[in-house]
């Protein structure tokens, strides 16, 4: 198995089951994510305040691989999200591009059209305003 693939059978492990305990498996100290809908962060600590964030808002949000490209240095994944929010199913696709050292990701930029999930957002206005404060 290759880096980037043992790295892709990770993350896909991670999201049946996500627990910001366990991004140290993925991530490095030294991460930085960068997303839309929310401020980048910096550091394994922040990276994982920002997921119990984003899971205390979606409890049951996981991910789908679809297909992923790749090497030693530079992973791109394709997958899609889903969770609820209010008794409203959501999914939206996302390609998320890494940079590798090692096993582990020093960078992870996102990239999804967040209409869909605002859109969603304005049929519950409770959940709104949790996302708006989270």
């Amino acid at each position: 198995m290759t880096p980037a693939e043992d790295f892709v059978r990770r993350f896909a492990a991670f999201w049946s089951a996500p627990d910001p305990a366990r991004l140290d498996g993925l991530l490095a100290d030294d991460v930085h994510l960068v997303q839309p809908l929310s401020a980048a962060t910096h550091g394994i600590d922040e990276a994982r305040g920002a997921f119990r964030r984003l899971l205390a808002q979606f409890p049951d949000l996981r991910a789908t691989v679809d297909r992923w490209s790749g090497d030693g240095v530079h992973v791109f994944i394709e997958f899609r999200l889903r969770g609820t929010i209010g008794s409203d199913v959501i999914e939206w696709p996302a390609v998320d591009r890494f940079t590798l050292r090692g096993d582990k990701a020093t960078e992870r930029v996102s990239y999804f059209d967040p209409l869909p999930l605002m859109g969603k957002l304005l049929w519950h206005p409770i959940a709104a305003w949790h996302a708006i404060r989270g």
